[in-house]
Protein backbone atom coordinates (compact mmCIF):
# COMPACT_ATOMS: atom_id res chain seq x y z
CA UNK A 1 0.00 0.00 0.00
CA UNK A 2 1.41 3.40 -1.00
CA UNK A 3 1.31 6.47 1.24
CA UNK A 4 -1.31 9.08 0.47
CA UNK A 5 -0.22 11.42 -2.33
CA UNK A 6 -1.63 14.59 -3.79
CA UNK A 7 -1.21 16.14 -7.22
CA UNK A 8 0.95 18.79 -5.58
CA UNK A 9 3.14 16.34 -3.64
CA UNK A 10 2.99 13.02 -5.53
CA UNK A 11 6.01 11.63 -3.64
CA UNK A 12 5.97 13.59 -0.38
CA UNK A 13 8.20 16.57 0.43
CA UNK A 14 11.47 15.37 1.96
CA UNK A 15 13.08 12.44 0.17
CA UNK A 16 16.59 11.13 0.63
CA UNK A 17 18.40 9.57 -2.31
CA UNK A 18 19.45 6.58 -0.24
CA UNK A 19 22.83 4.91 -0.42
CA UNK A 20 22.91 1.17 -1.05
CA UNK A 21 24.56 -0.61 1.89
CA UNK A 22 27.09 -3.32 1.14
CA UNK A 23 28.78 -5.77 3.49
CA UNK A 24 32.48 -5.44 4.23
CA UNK A 25 32.99 -8.01 1.46
CA UNK A 26 31.02 -5.90 -1.04
CA UNK A 27 27.78 -7.84 -1.33
CA UNK A 28 24.33 -6.26 -1.02
CA UNK A 29 23.34 -5.87 2.65
CA UNK A 30 19.55 -5.95 2.76
CA UNK A 31 19.35 -6.03 6.55
CA UNK A 32 21.37 -2.81 6.74
CA UNK A 33 19.23 -1.30 3.97
CA UNK A 34 16.09 -1.98 5.96
CA UNK A 35 17.56 -0.52 9.13
CA UNK A 36 18.77 2.55 7.28
CA UNK A 37 15.42 3.06 5.56
CA UNK A 38 13.56 2.94 8.87
CA UNK A 39 16.11 5.31 10.43
CA UNK A 40 15.67 7.81 7.59
CA UNK A 41 11.87 7.71 7.79
CA UNK A 42 11.97 8.08 11.57
CA UNK A 43 14.22 11.14 11.04
CA UNK A 44 11.62 12.94 8.92
CA UNK A 45 11.81 11.64 5.37
CA UNK A 46 8.46 10.85 3.81
CA UNK A 47 10.10 9.41 0.72
CA UNK A 48 13.17 7.42 -0.28
CA UNK A 49 14.77 7.23 -3.70
CA UNK A 50 16.54 3.93 -4.34
CA UNK A 51 18.88 2.81 -7.10
CA UNK A 52 19.89 6.29 -8.15
CA UNK A 53 23.34 7.79 -8.49
CA UNK A 54 23.71 7.94 -4.71
CA UNK A 55 22.58 4.32 -4.62
CA UNK A 56 25.52 3.35 -6.84
CA UNK A 57 23.13 2.15 -9.54
CA UNK A 58 25.89 1.79 -12.18
CA UNK A 59 27.44 -1.03 -10.14
CA UNK A 60 24.37 -2.96 -8.93
CA UNK A 61 22.69 -5.69 -10.96
CA UNK A 62 19.05 -5.76 -11.95
CA UNK A 63 18.40 -8.50 -9.41
CA UNK A 64 20.08 -6.47 -6.67
CA UNK A 65 18.04 -3.39 -7.57
CA UNK A 66 14.77 -5.32 -7.36
CA UNK A 67 15.78 -7.00 -4.10
CA UNK A 68 16.63 -3.62 -2.56
CA UNK A 69 13.25 -2.15 -3.51
CA UNK A 70 11.43 -5.18 -2.15
CA UNK A 71 13.32 -5.05 1.15
CA UNK A 72 12.81 -1.31 1.70
CA UNK A 73 9.11 -1.44 0.85
CA UNK A 74 8.78 -4.25 3.36
CA UNK A 75 10.60 -2.19 5.99
CA UNK A 76 8.80 1.14 5.66
CA UNK A 77 5.40 -0.02 4.39
CA UNK A 78 3.08 2.92 3.81
CA UNK A 79 5.14 5.31 5.96
CA UNK A 80 7.10 6.65 3.01
CA UNK A 81 7.08 6.73 -0.77
CA UNK A 82 9.64 4.40 -2.32
CA UNK A 83 10.78 5.72 -5.69
CA UNK A 84 13.00 3.43 -7.73
CA UNK A 85 15.58 4.56 -10.24
CA UNK A 86 14.85 3.06 -13.64
CA UNK A 87 16.87 5.31 -15.91
CA UNK A 88 19.65 4.23 -18.23
CA UNK A 89 20.93 5.12 -21.70
CA UNK A 90 19.27 2.02 -23.14
CA UNK A 91 15.49 2.27 -23.47
CA UNK A 92 14.95 -1.50 -23.46
CA UNK A 93 17.02 -1.79 -20.28
CA UNK A 94 15.06 1.03 -18.65
CA UNK A 95 11.81 -0.79 -19.41
CA UNK A 96 13.15 -3.90 -17.68
CA UNK A 97 14.20 -1.87 -14.64
CA UNK A 98 10.82 -0.11 -14.51
CA UNK A 99 8.85 -3.34 -14.68
CA UNK A 100 11.08 -5.00 -12.10
CA UNK A 101 10.59 -2.00 -9.78
CA UNK A 102 6.82 -2.19 -10.15
CA UNK A 103 6.84 -5.94 -9.43
CA UNK A 104 8.99 -5.31 -6.33
CA UNK A 105 6.43 -2.86 -4.93
CA UNK A 106 7.89 0.56 -5.75
CA UNK A 107 5.47 3.49 -5.54
CA UNK A 108 7.09 5.47 -8.36
CA UNK A 109 9.97 5.66 -10.83
CA UNK A 110 12.89 8.07 -11.17
CA UNK A 111 13.86 8.49 -14.82
CA UNK A 112 17.24 10.12 -15.34
CA UNK A 113 17.96 11.64 -18.74
CA UNK A 114 19.86 9.10 -20.87
CA UNK A 115 23.56 9.73 -20.44
CA UNK A 116 26.76 9.52 -22.46
CA UNK A 117 25.19 8.99 -25.90
CA UNK A 118 23.84 12.57 -25.97
CA UNK A 119 20.54 11.92 -27.79
CA UNK A 120 18.60 14.84 -29.31
CA UNK A 121 15.54 16.18 -27.57
CA UNK A 122 13.22 14.03 -29.67
CA UNK A 123 15.16 10.97 -28.56
CA UNK A 124 14.88 12.03 -24.92
CA UNK A 125 11.15 12.52 -25.36
CA UNK A 126 10.52 9.17 -27.03
CA UNK A 127 12.72 7.29 -24.58
CA UNK A 128 10.93 8.74 -21.56
CA UNK A 129 7.41 8.23 -22.89
CA UNK A 130 8.20 4.66 -23.94
CA UNK A 131 9.37 3.79 -20.43
CA UNK A 132 6.47 5.64 -18.80
CA UNK A 133 4.09 3.60 -20.94
CA UNK A 134 5.64 0.33 -19.75
CA UNK A 135 4.23 0.38 -16.19
CA UNK A 136 1.39 1.89 -14.20
CA UNK A 137 3.70 3.79 -11.85
CA UNK A 138 3.96 7.58 -11.63
CA UNK A 139 7.23 8.98 -12.95
CA UNK A 140 9.64 11.62 -11.67
CA UNK A 141 11.92 12.97 -14.38
CA UNK A 142 15.54 13.64 -13.41
CA UNK A 143 17.23 16.52 -15.23
CA UNK A 144 20.94 16.66 -14.35
CA UNK A 145 22.95 17.71 -17.40
CA UNK A 146 26.15 17.99 -15.40
CA UNK A 147 26.16 14.19 -15.19
CA UNK A 148 24.28 13.15 -18.32
CA UNK A 149 25.75 15.66 -20.78
CA UNK A 150 22.32 16.63 -22.15
CA UNK A 151 19.63 18.79 -20.51
CA UNK A 152 15.92 18.29 -20.77
CA UNK A 153 15.00 21.52 -22.51
CA UNK A 154 11.92 23.36 -21.30
CA UNK A 155 9.91 22.55 -24.43
CA UNK A 156 10.69 18.84 -23.96
CA UNK A 157 9.62 18.94 -20.32
CA UNK A 158 6.39 20.68 -21.31
CA UNK A 159 5.67 17.90 -23.84
CA UNK A 160 6.50 15.20 -21.30
CA UNK A 161 4.22 16.80 -18.72
CA UNK A 162 1.26 15.96 -20.96
CA UNK A 163 1.78 12.27 -20.19
CA UNK A 164 -0.67 11.20 -17.46
CA UNK A 165 1.95 9.34 -15.43
CA UNK A 166 4.79 11.87 -15.67
CA UNK A 167 4.01 13.92 -12.60
CA UNK A 168 7.26 15.38 -11.25
CA UNK A 169 10.77 16.55 -12.09
CA UNK A 170 13.87 16.27 -9.95
CA UNK A 171 15.59 19.48 -10.97
CA UNK A 172 19.39 19.42 -10.73
CA UNK A 173 20.01 21.75 -13.65
CA UNK A 174 20.97 24.71 -11.50
CA UNK A 175 18.92 27.08 -13.66
CA UNK A 176 16.24 28.88 -11.67
CA UNK A 177 15.00 30.66 -14.78
CA UNK A 178 14.39 27.41 -16.65
CA UNK A 179 12.72 25.90 -13.58
CA UNK A 180 10.48 28.97 -13.33
CA UNK A 181 9.29 28.49 -16.90
CA UNK A 182 8.56 24.80 -16.27
CA UNK A 183 6.53 25.72 -13.19
CA UNK A 184 4.66 28.38 -15.12
CA UNK A 185 3.83 26.14 -18.07
CA UNK A 186 3.15 22.73 -16.48
CA UNK A 187 1.53 21.12 -13.45
CA UNK A 188 4.64 19.09 -12.65
CA UNK A 189 5.72 18.88 -9.04
CA UNK A 190 9.31 20.13 -8.90
CA UNK A 191 11.71 18.56 -6.41
CA UNK A 192 15.11 20.15 -5.85
CA UNK A 193 17.92 17.76 -6.71
CA UNK A 194 20.78 20.07 -5.70
CA UNK A 195 20.93 20.52 -1.93
CA UNK A 196 22.52 23.96 -2.05
CA UNK A 197 19.47 25.21 -3.97
CA UNK A 198 16.78 23.64 -1.74
CA UNK A 199 15.47 26.94 -0.40
CA UNK A 200 15.87 28.93 -3.65
CA UNK A 201 13.83 26.34 -5.55
CA UNK A 202 11.16 26.37 -2.85
CA UNK A 203 10.93 30.12 -3.35
CA UNK A 204 9.88 29.74 -7.00
CA UNK A 205 7.45 26.91 -6.41
CA UNK A 206 9.22 23.60 -5.77
CA UNK A 207 7.30 21.25 -3.47
CA UNK A 208 10.23 19.53 -1.79
CA UNK A 209 13.62 17.92 -2.08
CA UNK A 210 15.36 14.78 -3.25
CA UNK A 211 18.37 15.19 -1.02
CA UNK A 212 21.74 13.61 -0.37
CA UNK A 213 22.34 15.45 2.91
CA UNK A 214 19.00 14.07 4.08
CA UNK A 215 21.07 11.12 5.30
CA UNK A 216 22.28 13.31 8.17
CA UNK A 217 19.98 16.35 8.44
CA UNK A 218 16.49 15.17 7.53
CA UNK A 219 14.88 16.85 10.60
CA UNK A 220 16.40 20.19 9.59
CA UNK A 221 15.23 19.82 5.99
CA UNK A 222 11.74 19.02 7.24
CA UNK A 223 11.81 22.05 9.54
CA UNK A 224 12.95 24.28 6.66
CA UNK A 225 10.20 23.24 4.27
CA UNK A 226 7.58 23.41 7.02
CA UNK A 227 8.71 26.90 8.01
CA UNK A 228 8.67 28.12 4.43
CA UNK A 229 5.20 26.72 3.76
CA UNK A 230 3.95 28.30 6.98
CA UNK A 231 5.13 31.68 5.72
CA UNK A 232 8.09 31.98 8.07
CA UNK A 233 10.64 32.77 5.39
CA UNK A 234 13.11 34.18 7.88
CA UNK A 235 13.14 30.89 9.82
CA UNK A 236 13.57 28.92 6.59
CA UNK A 237 16.49 31.16 5.60
CA UNK A 238 18.07 30.72 9.02
CA UNK A 239 17.94 26.93 8.66
CA UNK A 240 19.25 27.13 5.10
CA UNK A 241 22.24 29.16 6.22
CA UNK A 242 22.93 26.85 9.15
CA UNK A 243 23.10 23.91 6.73
CA UNK A 244 25.61 25.50 4.34
CA UNK A 245 28.60 23.69 5.93
CA UNK A 246 26.74 20.38 5.56
CA UNK A 247 25.87 21.05 1.92
CA UNK A 248 29.48 21.95 1.21
CA UNK A 249 31.00 19.17 3.29
CA UNK A 250 29.11 16.21 1.86
CA UNK A 251 30.12 17.21 -1.66
CA UNK A 252 33.82 17.97 -1.14
CA UNK A 253 34.31 14.73 -3.00
CA UNK A 254 31.72 12.44 -4.64
CA UNK A 255 28.54 12.61 -2.56
CA UNK A 256 28.13 8.86 -2.13
CA UNK A 257 31.62 8.55 -0.66
CA UNK A 258 31.09 11.07 2.11
CA UNK A 259 27.47 10.09 2.78
CA UNK A 260 28.62 6.53 3.42
CA UNK A 261 31.50 7.81 5.54
CA UNK A 262 29.08 9.79 7.69
CA UNK A 263 26.68 6.87 8.07
CA UNK A 264 29.52 4.50 8.89
CA UNK A 265 30.78 6.91 11.56
CA UNK A 266 27.29 6.78 13.08
CA UNK A 267 27.36 2.98 13.04
CA UNK A 268 24.46 2.69 10.60
CA UNK A 269 26.21 0.90 7.71
CA UNK A 270 29.57 -0.67 6.92
CA UNK A 271 30.55 2.13 4.54
CA UNK A 272 31.80 -0.14 1.77
CA UNK A 273 31.67 1.13 -1.82
CA UNK A 274 32.08 -0.59 -5.16
CA UNK A 275 34.73 0.42 -7.64
CA UNK A 276 35.23 2.80 -9.34
CA UNK A 277 34.18 4.61 -6.16
CA UNK A 278 36.56 4.35 -3.21
CA UNK A 279 36.25 4.89 0.53
CA UNK A 280 37.03 8.30 1.99
CA UNK A 281 40.57 8.87 3.23
CA UNK A 282 41.32 9.65 6.86
CA UNK A 283 41.94 13.27 5.88
CA UNK A 284 38.60 13.48 4.06
CA UNK A 285 36.77 12.00 7.03
CA UNK A 286 38.46 14.45 9.41
CA UNK A 287 37.38 17.37 7.21
CA UNK A 288 33.88 15.93 6.95
CA UNK A 289 33.61 15.81 10.73
CA UNK A 290 34.61 19.49 10.88
CA UNK A 291 32.11 20.46 8.18
CA UNK A 292 29.23 18.56 9.73
CA UNK A 293 30.03 19.86 13.20
CA UNK A 294 29.84 23.40 11.83
CA UNK A 295 26.33 22.51 10.66
CA UNK A 296 25.35 21.02 14.00
CA UNK A 297 25.94 17.34 13.15
CA UNK A 298 28.44 15.50 15.36
CA UNK A 299 29.73 12.14 14.19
Amino acid sequence: MAPTSTSQTPFGRVLTAMVTPFTAEGSLDLDAAQRLAVHLVDAGNDGLVLNGTTGESPTTSGAEKAALVRAVVEAVGDRAFVVAGAGSNDTARSIELARDAQAAGAHGLLMVTPYYSKPPQEGLYRHTVTVADSTELPVMLYDIPGRTGVPLETETIVRLAEHPRIVANKDAKGDLGAASWVLARTDLAIYCGDDMLNLPLLSIGAVGFVSVVGHVVAPELRAMVDAYLAGDVAKAREIHQSLLPVYTGIFRTQGVILSKAALAAQGLIAGTLRLPLVEATEEEIARLRQDLAAGGVHL
